[in-house]
């Protein structure tokens, strides 16, 4: 395939009169190779070819007149057929600029829809999340009350006990007294105050260190360890023997504040550089308490927010 062969001095006309290198060859080719008023009579008869600004490919062994040598004259007429069919052109453009505009300010539009959808899915979903941080606290707060309100009624009745008085509300769980040879021993009450204490603790250290989520969780791990293995092992003294200045500990638990205040109050004595866990303090309800309460800090996610 080849590009035909057309009069040079017709598509110089052509060309000379405004229109394209490839629409003048089309035309020159289709409508005979004979005169401009037939090429241009062609392009106003195929201006809407959607091909009709391609060079057209011809077999090799074609003939194809080109007389070079012919001159014509561009008439009146001819440049007229030319103004006008390059006005067409013009305002065809024009047509299919205003459309593709159309067609970006409808995709514009589009977008900023999409655009504002998202930011109304991303508000409702931001009021929804604190909705929900609201409603954790109150149902901590109101944790909070129920835990005061039981303390102080724990308290009361541990003072009736200590006195000998009786009770008021037999119903209530206390730790019973001791009857040897008729003879009343109190037996230590233990009521929730120190679990409230513990709590506290670490509140207090989520507090002190807020934003450091990996930090605080690490530490909480950690005490949860030392518990269990007191739990686990109450007569093994390697594990109520924790070492100050172990870099470890250091770096989980004693460089915070209230680490090592949260194992004292699970018993645990300042003895020079070390914790350390005499074996007739060990507590194991106490010690069970402070793990639960671990517990709950590290997989409970609003522990804390009411205080925080």
């Amino acid at each position: 395939m080849a590009v035909p062969k057309v009069n040079v001095k017709l598509l110089e006309d052509l060309e000379i009169m405004g229109f394209p290198h490839a629409r003048a060859t089309r035309a020159l080719y289709y409508s005979g190779n004979t005169s401009l008023e037939e090429a241009i009579t062609w392009m106003i008869d195929h201006e809407n070819d959607t091909d009709i600004d391609e060079i057209p490919l011809v077999d090799v062994d074609i003939d194809i007149i080109d007389d070079s040598s012919q001159s014509f004259t561009i008439t009146k007429e001819m440049r007229m057929k030319a103004h006008n069919l390059r006005e067409q052109e013009g305002k065809r453009k024009r047509n299919e600029d205003k459309m593709m505009e159309r067609e970006r300010e409808k995709e514009r539009i589009q977008e900023g829809k999409k655009l504002l959808e998202a930011k109304r899915i991303a508000e409702e979903n931001e009021r929804k999340r604190n909705l929900s941080l609201r409603k954790a606290e109150k149902e901590e707060e109101q944790r909070a009350r129920e835990n005061i309100l039981k303390k102080l009624e724990q308290d009361k009745l541990n003072r009736r006990s200590i006195l000998g008085l009786p009770l008021e509300n037999q119903a209530t769980v206390t730790s019973p007294a001791i009857v040897i040879n008729q003879k009343k021993i109190s037996k230590p009450i233990y009521t929730t105050t120190k679990i409230e204490h513990l709590r506290e603790c670490l509140r207090s250290l989520k507090r002190e260190h807020k934003g450091e989520n990996a930090r605080i969780r690490r530490a909480f791990e950690t005490l949860l360890v030392y518990v269990g293995n007191v739990v686990k092992n109450p007569n093994e003294e390697k594990y109520r023997k924790i070492r100050l200045s172990n870099p470890l500990f250091q770096d989980r638990v004693g460089s915070l504040n209230g680490g090592v205040e949260f194992l004292e109050l699970c018993g645990f004595e300042r003895m020079d550089d070390f914790l350390y866990l005499p074996s007739e303090k060990v507590d194991m309800e106490l010690l069970s308490s402070a793990g639960s309460v671990l517990n709950s800090a590290i997989t409970n996610p609003f522990f804390g927010l009411l205080s925080i």
